[in-house]
């Protein structure tokens, strides 16, 4: 069985319509979903995922609260990395949103699996680009 932390730019695929990396991001949740991935993620993922489907894409009430109770479904491993880590990360030019993936799999050790340019770039040797690269790592 492999490990790795997965992203929000990865798990909005999950339940998105068709997006660049849709097809990609479709296997890891079959990995995931025969028991050969386990997934970490921090808490903010499941945040995201909400703000991004009301926000973005204007999901009725019904459609979130659907969205919600799968999310509650998961069953990722939910883990938050030292705030001195994020800072770190923080400080080389990401996000803290982003920081906070990055720091978790740097932690565990394990790849952090995403589709966002800017954390490849900064990032490189801890994640696994979801589009040309090898997602299903560790």
């Amino acid at each position: 069985m492999s490990e790795a932390v997965l992203d929000a730019s990865v798990v909005l695929k999950w339940f998105a319509p068709e997006h660049r990396g849709s097809v990609e991001a479709r296997e890891l949740r079959n990995e995931y979903e025969a028991g050969r991935l386990t997934v970490a993620v921090p808490a903010l993922l499941f945040l995201e995922l909400l703000n991004v489907a009301g926000r973005r894409w204007r999901w009725s009430e019904g459609a979130l609260l659907d969205l919600a109770e799968g999310l509650d479904d998961l069953l990722f491993e939910v883990g938050e990395p030292g705030l001195q880590s994020v800072a770190s990360w923080v400080a080389r030019g990401l996000t803290a949103y982003d920081a906070v993936y990055v720091a978790l799999a740097e932690e565990r050790g394990l790849a952090l699996v995403t589709d966002d340019e800017t954390i490849v770039a900064l990032a490189g040797e801890i994640t696994r680009p979801l589009v040309g690269g090898s997602p299903s790592a560790t």
